[in-house]
């Protein structure tokens, strides 16, 4: 049974919606929005909230942009004809038309990287299919459709999940199969299920969690790794933790019963221990296999992905974690202009910049965090 949220959270909830709606989610569509391209820029200044100097244009920041403002507004709002143009935009720069999609365009709109990247398809058809659920039309249903045969056809990697990245002709260009565009393909998966109700989405998707199990899942601490388990240079991201915990223990009517569900709930705790600094409840970028702390700086999305999962795992003590969360987070990463999007261990400022993908983290958890009040 779910916990009733003590009141110091439910205001401090308020309060993080109160800035999301009123100071983020309006920069896109005023200065981070390219009025002659029609596309949203990459970044804003974090000291201004002008844009900053352009090089690229990326699919996978359009499509995660069309997410925010799918899920902003009623049909007929502005944040809903805002959705309506980076839909048009997303398919017009990034795509063919049949579910093909290249990486980016250069600052002037032409394409310049013709990857087939796992994750910018999986952000496609997570946002095609929030679009769709929010009134985007039959348009966006068959475009997920086709993004997910393509996914299934071209970059099954014969071993239950996916490779990471082909050429532009669908070659293979020797990338391996990593953890982190899995986890957004299922988080995509999910959404898709949501919508059509297609039995063929739940057979999948609990098939990755099974593969995911046996190829990223460190058995001695239960984390799901950057990369599969042996393989040299290998990390633990305790905010990977926390948003794999989301996804599989949020959804236990795909997921109930599978060795990836219960292995989880010993990935958020060993995450929690070892990746969260207790002064300030900040998220760690990188741990070892052993707990070992390996990189100290804290990015904004991983702050959020703890706060969905306290959220989603709901107990007394989760509960009164997310209340101290909300006001170190506020008081650390949150200013009237905006946000900080790194921060050093000691609140050093690292990073300048406000991306056009981090909303999307931020509208996750706050999601889940509304979910409880």
């Amino acid at each position: 049974m779910r916990s009733t949220p003590p009141l110091a959270l439910a205001t401090g909830i308020a309060a993080l919606d109160r800035h999301y709606r009123d100071t983020i989610v309006p920069l896109w569509r005023s200065t981070g929005w390219n009025m002659a391209l029609n596309l949203p820029y990459e970044a804003l200044s974090g000291a201004t909230g002008l844009p900053l100097q352009v090089e690229r244009y990326r699919a996978m920041a359009c499509a995660r942009q069309l997410l925010v403002f799918s899920q902003a507004g009623l049909p007929g709002s502005a944040a809903a004809a805002h959705a309506d143009r980076l839909f048009l935009s997303l398919q017009d720069y990034f795509g063919d038309g049949k579910g093909s999609w290249i990486h980016s365009v250069d600052a002037a709109g032409q394409p310049s990287d013709s990857t087939r990247d796992l994750y910018t398809y999986a952000f496609v058809t997570y946002a095609c299919a929030e679009y769709y659920k929010r009134g985007g039309g039959e348009a966006a249903l068959g475009l997920m459709k086709q993004t997910i045969e393509l996914i299934e056809k071209r970059f099954a990697d014969g071993n239950g999940l996916y490779v990471s990245a082909l050429g532009e002709d669908y070659a293979d260009i020797g990338a391996g199969t990593l953890q982190n565009p899995i986890m957004h393909l299922t988080e995509a998966y999910l959404a898709a299920y949501d919508i059509a109700g297609d039995d063929w989405y739940k057979r999948r998707l609990r098939e990755i969690g099974r593969a995911v199990q046996a190829r990223f899942v460190d058995p001695v601490n239960g984390c799901v790794a950057e990369l599969p388990m042996g393989e040299a240079g290998n990390r633990i991201e305790p905010g990977h933790q926390f948003e794999w915990f989301s996804l599989v223990i949020g959804a236990p009517a795909v997921f109930a019963g599978l060795e990836l569900h219960a292995e989880l709930h010993r990935a958020f705790d060993f995450a929690y221990r070892h990746g969260v600094m207790q002064a300030n409840l900040g998220v760690a970028a990188a741990i070892a296999a052993d707990g070992t702390l390996l990189d100290d700086r804290q990015r904004i999305w991983a702050q959020t992905e703890f706060a969905r999962a306290l959220a989603v795992e709901g107990s007394i003590r989760s509960l009164e974690i997310l209340t101290q969360w909300a006001r170190h987070y506020r008081e650390r990463f949150l200013h009237s202009g905006g946000w900080h999007e790194v921060l050093g261990a000691t609140d050093e400022l690292l990073r300048q910049d406000m991306p056009s993908t981090t909303p999307y983290h931020l509208q996750s958890a706050y999601v889940a965090l509304r979910a409880l009040v």
